[in-house]
């Protein structure tokens, strides 16, 4: 098992560092000509609308739970 361990480690530490050395031509690509501006806004919309239902619906079902009876066991 302790063998096992230090394999795992090794090999994470390898991923990890090539993963630091690559540098994304895309995203260097996208900032040079504006277009990362234009994902992360509409990601920051999709994310505003997400918790905006997701609070509306638990307004909804907090109301709906306080017109409930509570049962008693």
């Amino acid at each position: 098992m302790n063998k096992l361990t230090y394999i795992i480690a090794f090999l994470i530490s390898c991923i990890l560092s090539h993963a630091a050395s690559a540098q994304p031509e895309m995203a260097d690509t996208m900032r040079s000509e504006g277009k990362i501006y234009v994902v992360v806004a509409i990601l920051l919309i999709l994310f505003a609308g997400l918790i905006t239902y997701l609070v509306m619906i638990d307004r909804k079902v907090t109301r709906i739970e306080k017109k409930l009876p509570e049962k008693k066991v």
